[in-house]
């Protein structure tokens, strides 16, 4: 299993973007979170295989029909060895 910490930049708060990532994941068999950030971008913290996890850090350059995603910021993370994905508030 690998993990990544993404922030997602641009206009994705107020268009579904945590629920919608949350599918994807579920779909992708993820495990870990989503949140909005009081700066207005998005945080990730994704688990799962490495192929995955790159297809789902390409969802998130491309988000929901109505964001507008600017910048995706990817790095390494820790495992925290997450049950599922959740929508953190």
């Amino acid at each position: 299993m690998t993990a990544y910490s993404m922030v997602i930049v641009g206009k994705v708060q107020g268009v579904f973007f945590r629920t919608y990532a949350k599918q994807v994941a579920d779909r992708l068999g993820l495990k870990g979170w989503v949140k909005n950030m009081g700066d207005g971008s998005v945080s990730v913290h994704a688990e799962g295989e490495t192929d995955t996890l790159k297809e789902f850090e390409e969802w998130c350059r491309r988000g929901p029909p109505s964001a507008k995603v600017e910048d995706v910021r990817c790095d390494a993370a820790e495992e925290e060895g997450y049950k599922g994905f959740y929508i953190r508030q």
